[in-house]
Formats: C-alpha cells, sequence, structure tokens
C-alpha cells in the first residue's frame, strides 16, 4: 500500500466536494510554491484552460514585490483577463491548501475586481 500523504488527501477531498456541487461554473485553481503562485480558470467540461495567470511572467517578475502583495496583483491580473473573455462567476478550488495568508488575499483580490466566487 502507498501511503499518502495529507496534503494529497485533502486536495482530492475539497475537489471531489466542489465538483459534486458545482456542475455548471468554472473552476478557479491556484498553485503554491515557496516563491511563487500561479492561477487558472479551467472549463471542466472540455478539460481546457481559458485564463491564466502566473507571478513568472515577465511584466510581474520585473518588479520587485513581495509575496502577499504578488498575491494580491496576480488576482486583480486574472479577473481582468477574465472580465475580457466575459467570465464572471466561477468556484474557488484551493486545491490542498488551507485558506489563510497568499491564498486568502488572492481569493479577496478576485472578489474586489469583480469575480464572483
Amino acid at each position: 500500500m502507498k501511503k499518502i500523504n495529507s496534503k494529497i488527501k485533502r486536495k482530492i477531498r475539497n475537489r471531489k466536494k466542489l465538483k459534486d456541487v458545482n456542475t455548471d461554473k468554472l473552476r478557479v485553481t491556484v498553485f503554491k510554491s515557496s516563491k511563487n503562485i500561479s492561477a487558472q480558470i479551467i472549463d471542466d467540461k472540455m478539460s481546457k484552460t481559458l485564463v491564466s495567470a502566473s507571478s513568472t511572467e515577465k511584466e510581474l517578475k520585473k518588479n520587485k514585490i513581495k509575496k502577499m502583495d504578488l498575491s494580491n496583483v496576480l488576482g486583480e491580473l486574472l479577473a481582468k483577463r477574465a472580465k475580457e473573455k466575459k467570465i464572471s462567476n466561477v468556484y474557488f478550488d484551493r486545491g490542498g491548501y488551507k485558506y489563510h495568508g497568499r491564498i486568502k488575499a488572492f481569493a479577496d483580490s478576485l472578489r474586489k475586481n469583480g469575480i464572483k466566487i
């Protein structure tokens, strides 16, 4: 038997519950490493990424920004790109990450910029 760590268990449990409830909405998923953060809006019916934003992009990389501020800027950028594609109603998939710190700052930034989570 292969032992699965608690982060992966939390990710699987969270994603399963979210997909059962939100069948007609698009999904915002987040990946966080120690230095960077990236997010994308996914259509699960077509299995396609519609919009994405990452802290490794050139325009964000050239400025020295603290990690919390980077999450806020990334939320604004993703919201702007989503509005261009006329996406306004999504559900937030935090994956295996706890909802605090940079993840919470990112979600709050999305809400402030007009995305309904």
